[in-house]
């Protein structure tokens, strides 16, 4: 049975990745999903009360579970199987990754924004990092 790993971040891209994933399964492949969000670290500017930080981390940890749980909602509703739901807090693509290998992922699969050479420049793509920093294949969705 394939593990596939897909990152969601609530937008269109990644339930697009899940329907996907849920096509290959439908078609007769063997798999099962790890839904995985990965929020950005503590970003503060300037010094903020430890009941400010607090606050702010607690409110990033709602959002990041109603990320997962709409992810999942989705993910069951397409007929994927969801062995489990995975959080974690860093820099996306590294995270990405490192999560994958941990949970022995047999891919990656990610929803593209599809914003082309020219966005990436300036933008950056945790794309392109994830495919620049993984042994294991990528699938990309747009």
């Amino acid at each position: 049975m394939l593990k596939m790993l897909i990152a969601v971040d609530g937008s269109e891209h990644a339930k697009h990745a899940i329907e996907t994933v849920a096509n290959l399964a439908r078609a007769g492949v063997a798999l099962e999903a790890i839904l995985l969000n990965v929020r950005d670290g503590p970003v503060f500017y300037g010094e903020l009360p430890a009941l400010n930080v607090e606050e702010i981390d607690q409110a990033q940890r709602k959002y990041q579970d109603g990320v997962l749980a709409e992810a999942e909602a989705h993910a069951k509703s397409c007929g994927l199987t969801v062995r489990s739901t995975q959080r974690a807090q860093g820099l996306a693509a590294p995270e990405i990754v490192r999560v994958a290998t941990e949970c022995g992922a047999d891919q990656i699969v990610m929803g593209t924004h599809g914003r082309g050479a020219l966005g990436s420049l300036f933008v950056g793509s945790v794309t392109q990092r994830v495919i620049h920093l993984s042994a294991l294949p990528v699938l990309l969705v747009k």
